[in-house]
């Protein structure tokens, strides 16, 4: 009797920290994982879901003066194997006359032009100028919100933060993953479908990828 009660304080503390940690952690993961949870449905059927993407399309001239400066840069531009920013004044002639932020780009620098990509979620963008005219075009397409949050499922052109936030959300999702394992195995002898449910959850996926992906 007197060694039976410290195994079940041992016991409610183990189960009272797994449930503290497995909350928390789904709190954290909670909005993640709906979001990547709707937007595998949306990856997994992208085929049969159609979308319209909207582009843009600007053109331009700059000043005969900021192309010069321009030309005056290239061999700059090329010593760096042709991989350099957008100058200050260009990016401001751009943010000015189109409303685009090139800041942090860097474009590729040839004797023709200058052509700066910029992909983003959701859709890609380009800009071009050409340094024998100074003419210069811009094109956006938009594929949409869905696209947009399929992007972000992806990682795909989203930057620095999000891919942190990722890591984090996958952290939490496997804390709340293993705590929730545990919890089901302390709880596993007074309900005895815990195991052919968690061995299904296994099973299931290994048979399809042996018998149906080839």
């Amino acid at each position: 009797m007197t060694a039976t009660r410290p195994d079940n304080r041992r016991r409610a503390y183990w189960l009272k920290t797994l449930h503290e940690w497995h909350w928390v952690s789904s709190a954290i993961c909670l909005i993640g994982m709906i979001l990547f949870s709707v937007t595998g449905f949306t990856l997994n059927h992208a085929g049969q879901i159609e979308a319209k993407p909207a582009i843009t399309k600007l053109n331009g001239s700059v000043g005969e003066a900021l192309r010069a400066r321009l030309e005056q840069q290239l061999p700059a531009a090329k010593a760096l194997k042709g991989k350099a920013p957008l100058p200050a004044e260009l990016q401001g002639w751009v943010q000015k006359n189109w409303d685009v932020s090139t800041a942090g780009r860097e474009a590729e620098w040839s004797d023709d032009e200058i052509y700066l990509s910029l992909p983003r979620p959701g859709g890609d963008a380009w800009l071009r100028l050409s340094l024998a005219d100074g003419e210069i075009e811009y094109e956006r397409t938009d594929r949409g919100w869905l696209s947009y949050f399929n992007d972000l499922h992806k990682g795909r052109n989203t930057g620095a933060a999000w891919s942190w936030f990722i890591d984090i959300f996958a952290g939490a999702a496997l804390v709340f993953s293993i705590t929730g394992l545990f919890i089901l195995k302390m709880h596993a002898g007074n309900r005895p479908f815990t195991w052919p449910m968690v061995g299904m959850g296994l099973v299931v996926p290994v048979l399809l990828a042996l018998l149906f992906i080839h």
